[in-house]
């Protein structure tokens, strides 16, 4: 790369200008720090908004309303086939993606925050060397790494044109039968969302279930819907080998499932095996910070690394790689470096998979409950007792709170079924207030809605359900 020849210095420089970053340079600046961002992708939002979080909404959006318009003849209400113009939903996602990217750009140019482009290393504790942009260095008092995560790499043995999930989501193609590798959330939601737009789908999963990080009672509504939406779900299974077998003639896939090896025939061929932090270029050395095993940044609850002046957020740092958690992560940083009281200290990070159905989940889980001896109580409501579900059609799923069964504290909630992304909010505020089973037993819910159901799995937690028969106290 190039290095340019100018030399600037800035009370606090951030690397990296995703949903931690430009965050963290915005609380910065409006508690009166003078910040300057380094970013070295052309826009700024980082791959959450370039090429993950935000074009894959984008697409799963346009995916559901075709899938409603399908199951709408059950209602009386029926439609011609859904026909996709590939170059139009391009067009679309990427007029979304640049109005946000945009919009950062703006918000953080009216806050004065000074935007480098480059690469950014540091060449000392307090300095960094940055290639690939008119500025060659940058003198700072603190420093915020929020450089974010990669996807995984393709085995270079396969060294042929599979398609990560980024390559996925420019749509270059709709093939007539896709693999997916790796049943977690990402090729989940692509495997669902190119079935929806036409695609034979298969999946190949090494482990004995979908989404293992999740609890697997709420991953079983989806479970089923992939079973019968997909052409082929291999669970406990291992590609051994890909073979592109010519220009336009697909890949022979090389599949070992229970114990056997079968070949495959497949037009494309997607890798979704997760993703790494973007720790192992930055000069860490240098000021002396060491990864841990994961290849994270060690940091404590103020998001302090071994060197105190230094920060590390996001998916650089420990704890789920999650955008939302970047951000608040971005702010106690912040904060901390102009001297307030703050801390990530939150009791709970909620995690949203957007699948079909969706599941989304806060605070501690059965599982983990019971790998660490928690004693728990635990109220669960199926959406097939409830009002609003049943109206729309959409009965699959239920809703879970778990709580401390002395104190009554609400310790977690685990939701699977439409628009639960939405309402897992109301579950972390709780879990964060320190709220109990009668604060929510208390809180008037609207009807109907879909919201009614955390009401009523508080009801069957606490042994005052109407609509269910409650569970007998022990």
């Amino acid at each position: 790369m190039v290095m340019g020849s100018l030399e600037l210095e800035t009370g606090v420089v951030v690397i990296g200008g995703g949903p931690g970053g430009y965050v963290a340079a915005l609380r910065a600046a409006d508690l009166g720090l003078e910040v300057t961002l380094v970013e070295a992708a052309e826009k700024l939002g980082g791959v959450c908004l370039r090429e993950g979080c935000i074009p894959s909404k984008a697409l799963i959006n346009v995916v559901e309303i075709a899938h409603a318009a399908r199951e709408a003849g059950k209602f009386g209400l029926s439609y011609g086939k859904p026909k996709f113009d590939r170059e139009k939903l391009h067009d679309w996602i990427q007029q979304v993606v640049d109005s946000l990217t945009g919009g950062i750009a703006g918000l953080l140019e009216k806050r004065g925050v000074e935007v480098v482009k480059g690469y950014a290393r540091f060449a000392g504790p307090h300095e960094l060397a940055i290639e690939g942009g008119e500025v060659s260095r940058i003198r700072f008092g603190h420093a915020i790494i929020a450089t974010g995560s990669r996807i995984n790499e393709i085995p270079p043995a396969y060294d042929i044109p599979v398609w990560s999930s980024a390559e996925a989501l420019e749509i270059p193609e709709i093939p007539e039968t896709l693999l997916v590798v790796g049943g977690g959330y990402i090729g989940l939601e692509l495997g669902l969302v190119y079935e929806g737009l036409g695609s034979k789908v298969s999946m190949v999963e090494l482990f004995p279930n979908l989404l293992m990080g999740a609890d697997q009672d709420l991953v079983r509504p989806v479970l089923k819907n992939c079973q019968a939406r997909f052409e082929e779900l291999m669970l406990e299974s291992k590609v051994i080998g890909i073979k592109e077998l010519g220009e336009g003639q697909g890949f022979r896939v090389d599949i070992e499932q229970g114990g056997k090896l079968e070949n495959r025939h497949y037009d494309r061929v997607l890798v979704a095996v997760g993703r790494r932090p973007n720790t192992d270029d930055l000069g860490l050395e240098t000021i002396g910070l060491v990864l841990d095993g994961e290849g994270r940044i060690p940091t404590d609850e103020a998001c302090r690394t071994q060197q105190a002046h230094i920060f590390a957020i996001g998916d650089a740092a420990g704890g789920p790689m999650l955008a939302h958690k970047a951000s608040r992560e971005g702010k106690v940083a912040a904060e901390v470096i102009a001297g307030h009281p703050s801390a990530f200290d939150n009791r709970a990070i909620p995690a949203v998979v957007f699948t079909a159905p969706e599941i989304a989940w806060t605070g501690i889980t059965e599982r983990e409950a019971e790998a660490k001896g928690v004693a728990i109580t635990v109220g669960r409501f199926p959406l097939s007792a409830l009002g609003r579900a049943k109206a729309i059609g959409r009965t699959e799923g239920f809703v879970k709170v778990i709580a401390d069964p002395e104190t009554q504290r609400l310790l977690g909630v685990g939701m699977v079924g439409p628009q639960v992304s939405e309402l897992i909010a109301e579950g972390t505020l709780a879990i964060e207030m320190g709220a109990t089973l009668e604060d929510l037993l208390v809180t008037i819910h609207p009807h109907p809605t879909i919201s009614e159901s955390i009401l009523e799995a508080a009801e069957m937690a606490a042994g005052t359900a109407v609509h269910l028969a409650a569970p007998k106290k022990p």
